[in-house]
């Protein structure tokens, strides 16, 4: 390989993209394998390039378009699709919407070996059709090959990312309040869950409002859990008040609740708990008046089939604050990153 100039480099093929910069676009002008003519040369005068790399790399060494595709091969996903290489980068899309999932890990230790930079949307992340996720790329034009064979090797036995899919489940609502049980008031969390849910795949079974008592509280799960219910989702008393029942209902039914009140605002009185493999949320009020709270963030991996651990719960301190824009864009925020 030869760096030449490029009035001396008629005939010869390119063995790097030339990148191009201009109002509004930023591309590949001339891809690698380009054989030069004489009118290219002042177009790459013009875009300030007085020379160009041309000839094969040298022994041991991969060109940075190799590279990209090797890197790519090495973290092939399920549910996504690789574009490139462009400019020396391939680009992970997701062609179907579910839950994005970094091994950070494993990315730290791929990104410590020296040349080659893989970058991601952040874990745990939420993504449609089409989401760009994923860019990796080495920063010269060649490397060592040993570099891309060590990342190679720590990816062997492990996966770098998976886009996890939504499951359909079945879901059971109890909604719990004297005041709304009575007819006092009327209920506003039926509304605000369904169309939460609607985003999933899945049915609702059934919605049951009870008064405020432990036995009905406990016996209406346990009929939507016998109708099918495989998702159970609480709404209606869980503060700290005395009256506030359905913590000690979710218990009664035998539950195991990983956690009851989260590092994250708002949604700080959640409660999150499991009955074998049935899932069960406890939703605090302010899912009624605010657009967003920790039942938006957890409902993703809900739906994956994925059980939170008291670790997970726990990590959604650093980024569980939300920052009450005046327009919502969750989940395109820092809120609920963990």
């Amino acid at each position: 390989m030869e760096k030449i100039r490029v009035e001396d480099a008629v005939g010869m093929p390119l063995c790097h993209d030339i990148t191009a910069m201009r109002p509004g676009f930023k591309g590949a002008l001339f891809k690698r394998g380009h054989v030069i003519e004489k009118k290219d040369i002042q177009v790459l005068l013009d875009i300030g390039k007085k020379t160009v790399y041309a000839g094969e790399p040298d022994e041991g060494m991969i060109h940075e378009d190799d590279c990209a595709i090797r890197l790519s091969e090495m973290t092939k996903t399920d549910g996504t699709h690789f574009e490139g290489p462009s400019e020396g980068k391939m680009l992970l899309f997701a062609d179907r919407k579910g839950m994005f999932r970094v091994d950070t890990d494993l990315l730290n230790s791929i990104n410590r070996i020296g040349d080659i930079t893989i970058s991601t949307i952040p874990d745990h992340f939420r993504v449609e059709e089409g989401d760009r996720l994923a860019s990796m790329r080495i920063v010269p034009l060649f490397t060592d090959k040993e570099q891309i064979e060590r990342a190679e090797g720590l990816c062997a036995d492990k996966r770098l990312f998976e886009l996890l899919p939504y499951k359909p489940l079945s879901v059971g609502i109890v909604i719990t309040g004297s005041e709304v049980y009575s007819g006092r008031i009327s209920d506003m969390f039926e509304p605000v869950v369904r169309k939460k849910l609607k985003y999933f795949p899945g049915q609702i079974k059934g919605v049951k409002i009870c008064d405020d008592d432990i036995s009905m509280i406990t016996a209406a799960a346990e009929e939507l859990m016998n109708e099918g219910a495989d998702l159970l989702i609480f709404t209606g008393g869980m503060s700290v008040d005395p009256d506030d029942l359905t913590p000690g209902a979710i218990k009664r039914l035998g539950a195991e609740i990983i956690s009851y009140g989260l590092p994250a605002q708002p949604g700080n009185m959640t409660l999150v708990a499991y009955l074998d493999d049935i899932p069960i949320l406890g939703v605090p009020g302010a899912a009624i008046s605010l657009p967003t709270t920790m039942f938006d963030v957890l409902l993703p991996q809900v739906y994956t089939g994925i059980k939170f651990t008291k670790k997970d719960l726990i990590g959604l301190g650093d980024g569980g604050l939300c920052r009450m824009c005046k327009e919502c864009h969750f989940p395109n925020c820092t809120f609920g990153r963990y």
